[in-house]
C-alpha cells in the first residue's frame, strides 16, 4: 500500500514554490523552538513580543535568502550534496543579516528591532539548517526506501573505482528509479582507501573479488568507472576481474560522450571482448593523409560492408570533395547513408550513394566516367570461408573478375591511387577464398608494370576484423545471448586480430605511403586461440565456462585451417616509417603471364564446371592446397 502510494507519487514533482514555502515555515519553527529551548519553554510577555517582531524579520530575510541562492529550486527526492550546499548559503545569509541588525540595535540602541540574543540567534541558526537538511534526507530515503529503488533490487553492483567517477556513478545509479540496480561496494587500488566507507559504501581492494565473494553479496556487475587508463592496463584490471569471478563488466563511456554533460545509466555499456583486445590508440601521420585525400574525389567499393563503412567514417574526417559510396547492398547502404548524413551533416551534399555490382562492366563504367574519382579504396568482396568453398562461381566472378573491372577502371580513368583491401588468407590459401584474393593480389600488382598505366596500384593485407559481419565474435554472442553451446571448431584454432578502426587506419596511412606495386602487411600483434575467446566472451557476460554455458567443439569448417600467415615461405618484408606497417617482399607476375592466366581463368569460367575453376586456381595459386574440402582430390591429382 505504502510502495503504490509512493510509486504513484514518482510521476509527479512538487511545485518548486510550494518547496519554498515549506522551506519558509521550518524557519518559523526553528525560531519559535530556539526561545522555546533557550527560556526552558516558559516566555513571559516580553519574550512573546520579541519572539512575534524576529519572526516576522525572519520571514521576511527568509525570503530574501532564498530567493538569492534558490535551495527550493532542486527535486527533493533526488537531494544532492548542491542541494545542501544551497541550503547551507541560505542560512549562513540569513544569520549574517540577523547579526548585522542585531550589532545595529546594540551599538546604536535602536528601538525598531529587539536585540536577539546571541544564543538564541545561534540556536536558531543550527536548529533552522538541521530542520530544512533533515527534511530533504527523510523525503529522499522514504521514495529510495519505498518508491521501488530500496525495495526489490535485481542486481547489486560493484564500481570500480572510487574517484569522482565512481563517486558519480553512485550519485546516478541512486537517483534513478528505474536503474533496479544497487551498490554494494567500490573497488580501488588505492590502499588508502580500503577499508574506508565513501557515501555510506566500503570500499575494497580489486583482490577481494573472488567467486565466494560474488555469491555472499549476490553481485551482477562490475561497473568500471574509470576515465584516462591505457588499454594495456584496463585490459589486465577487466582480465583479471573475470578470471576471480563470473561478473558481467560495464563502463562508463568518456565525459565527452555524456548527454548534455550529464551521465545516463543508459550509456553504460557491456565491456566487449574488442575492447580486451584493442592496443593502444595507432598514430597516424595526419599531415600527409590529410593532404592525399583533402579535396579530392574519393570511391569506396563495398562502402556498406564492414571495413568498407569504416573506412567511410574515416575519410569523412579529411574533407574529401566528393565521396562515392559504391555497394550492391540496398538496405546496409541507406543505413550507411542515414548514419554518415547525420554524423557529418555538412559533408552530406558531397555524398554519393551508388548502389551496383563490381562485377558487372557497364555499372563500373558509368560510375568512373560521370564521378571521375581520384583515388579508389576496394573493399567489395566474398569473403566467407565455407560459402565461397560452396560457391567458387561466385567467389571468382565477385573476387577476381570484379576486381579486375574496377582496377582497368581506375587505369583508364587515370586516378592517382587504387588501394585494394585483402587478407592474411590470400597467404598458402588452403580455401576458395583466400585463392581468389590471392589471385586478385597478383593481377593488381601486375597492373603497375604496364607502360600505359600512371595508377599506384596498392594492396593491405590484415587478418582478422573484430566484430565484422559474419565473424566469429557476432556468432559467439548469439550464442550465449541463446544460452549456448558456443562452438568453436577446434581446440588449437588461432587467428589474428584487428579492431575494425585499427586496420582502417592502417589502411589509409597505408595508401598514403604507397607507390605502386607494394603488399603491405599490418602488425596484427599476437595471435588469439579461439578456445580462449570463447571463454573470455563467457566471462564478461557474467557467465561460466562449460558450467553456464558449454563450449562444444564442431571440426574444422570446409576450407578452414588451424591458422593464418601472413607471408609465405620464403617471403621477407621490409619496414617502414609506421612501425605498424611493413612491406612484403613478394614475387612479381609480369603483365604478360598474367594475361594468360585470366584468360585461362575466363575459359574455365565458362565451362560451368566448379571442379575446372578451382583447378585454374590452383594453376595461378601453386601454395592453394584446399583443407576440409571437396577440391582436395585436385591437390591428389596434381
Amino acid at each position: 500500500m505504502i510502495q503504490k502510494f509512493f510509486r504513484s507519487l514518482s510521476h509527479h514533482f512538487v511545485s518548486r514554490w510550494v518547496i519554498f514555502i515549506k522551506d519558509i515555515l521550518l524557519m518559523c519553527v526553528a525560531l519559535i523552538a530556539a526561545y522555546l529551548l533557550r527560556y526552558n519553554f516558559i516566555l513571559d510577555d516580553v519574550q512573546v513580543h520579541d519572539m512575534g517582531f524576529h519572526l516576522l524579520i525572519t520571514l521576511v530575510l527568509s525570503i530574501i535568502s532564498f530567493l538569492i541562492f534558490k535551495p527550493y529550486a532542486g527535486i527533493v527526492r533526488h537531494t544532492s550534496f548542491e542541494d545542501v550546499f544551497r541550503v547551507f548559503k541560505s542560512i549562513l545569509l540569513l544569520g549574517v543579516m540577523l547579526l548585522l541588525l542585531n550589532l545595529n540595535s546594540i551599538l546604536h540602541g535602536g528601538n525598531w528591532f529587539p536585540v536577539m540574543p546571541f544564543s538564541i540567534l545561534i540556536i536558531f541558526i543550527l536548529s533552522g539548517l538541521f530542520l530544512l537538511i533533515f527534511v530533504r534526507v527523510m523525503i529522499k530515503l522514504l521514495f529510495i526506501t519505498f518508491s521501488g529503488q530500496g525495495g526489490s533490487y535485481k542486481r547489486n553492483v560493484l564500481i570500480y573505482g572510487a574517484g569522482k567517477a565512481g563517486q558519480i556513478a553512485l550519485n546516478v545509479i541512486n537517483s534513478d528509479r528505474e536503474s533496479a540496480m544497487r551498490v554494494v561496494g567500490f573497488l580501488d587500488d588505492n590502499p588508502l582507501l580500503h577499508g574506508k566507507v565513501m557515501a555510506g559504501i566500503p570500499v575494497y581492494t580489486p583482490t577481494v573479488v573472488t567467486q565466494e565473494f560474488i555469491n555472499k553479496h549476490k553481485v551482477k556487475d562490475v561497473i568500471f568507472s574509470i576515465q584516462k587508463i591505457p588499454a594495456i592496463q584496463k585490459r589486465k584490471i577487466i582480465e583479471d576481474l573475470i578470471s576471480q569471478a563470473a561478473v558481467e563488466v560495464k563502463e562508463m563511456p568518456p565525459v565527452s560522450q555524456w548527454i548534455n554533460g550529464e551521465l545516463s545509466l543508459k550509456q553504460l555499456s557491456k565491456v566487449r571482448i574488442s575492447d580486451l583486445l584493442q592496443r593502444d590508440p595507432i598514430e597516424l601521420d595526419m599531415a600527409h593523409i590529410m593532404d592525399d585525400l583533402n579535396d579530392k574525389v574519393i570511391l569506396v567499393t563495398g562502402a556498406a560492408g564492414s571495413i568498407g563503412s569504416e573506412i567511410s567514417r574515416q575519410i569523412c574526417r579529411f574533407n574529401p570533395k566528393n565521396i562515392v559510396f559504391f555497394d550492391q547492398a540496398e538496405s546496409p547502404l541507406y543505413d550507411l547513408q542515414q548514419e554518415l548524413n547525420k554524423t557529418f551533416p555538412s559533408l552530406s551534399s558531397r555524398f554519393k550513394f551508388i548502389i551496383g555490382d563490381v562485377s558487372n562492366v557497364e555499372t563500373v563504367e558509368r560510375l568512373f566516367r560521370i564521378h571521375r574519382p581520384d583515388m579508389v579504396y576496394h573493399a567489395a568482396a566474398y569473403k566467407h570461408v565455407p560459402m565461397m568453398e560452396a560457391n567458387p562461381f561466385e567467389a571468382v566472378h565477385v573476387n577476381i573478375f570484379g576486381t579486375k573491372i574496377v582496377a582497368d577502371a581506375a587505369m583508364r580513368y587515370e586516378i592517382s591511387k587504387f588501394v585494394m583491401i585483402s587478407t592474411d588468407k590470400a597467404v598458402n590459401p588452403t580455401n576458395v577464398m583466400g585463392a581468389t584474393k590471392r589471385t586478385a593480389e597478383i593481377y593488381i600488382q601486375s597492373l603497375n608494370h604496364r607502360p600505359s598505366n600512371s595508377t599506384a596500384f596498392i594492396t593491405t593485407r590484415f587478418g582478422n576484423v573484430l566484430g565484422s559481419n559474419g565473424s566469429v565474435i557476432p556468432l559467439f554472442e548469439k550464442q550465449i545471448a541463446a544460452g549456448g553451446p558456443v562452438t568453436v571448431t577446434h581446440p588449437d584454432i588461432i587467428r589474428y586480430f584487428m579492431t575494425i578502426p585499427e586496420a582502417c587506419q592502417l589502411v589509409l596511412e597505408a595508401g598514403v605511403m604507397g607507390l605502386g606495386g607494394e603488399i603491405f602487411l599490418f602488425d596484427m600483434g599476437k595471435p588469439v586461440k579461439i578456445k580462449d575467446l570463447a571463454t573470455q566472451m563467457i566471462k564478461l557476460s557474467g557467465l561460466r565456462p562449460d558450467i553456464d554455458i558449454q563450449i562444444v567443439y564442431s571440426g574444422l569448417r570446409p576450407g578452414e585451417k588451424l591458422y593464418e600467415e601472413l607471408l609465405n615461405e620464403g617471403e621477407n618484408n621490409l619496414s617502414t616509417y609506421n612501425p605498424k606497417i611493413t612491406v612484403a617482399q613478394i614475387f612479381h607476375h609480369s603483365a604478360k603471364e598474367v594475361d594468360a592466366m585470366f584468360l585461362d581463368l575466363q575459359d574455365s569460367f565458362n565451362t560451368y564446371d566448379r571442379m575446372e575453376v578451382v583447378s585454374q586456381l590452383k594453376r595461378i595459386v601453386p601454395e592453394f592446397i584446399s583443407k576440409n574440402s571437396e577440391f582436395q582430390n585436385l591437390d591428389k591429382k596434381t
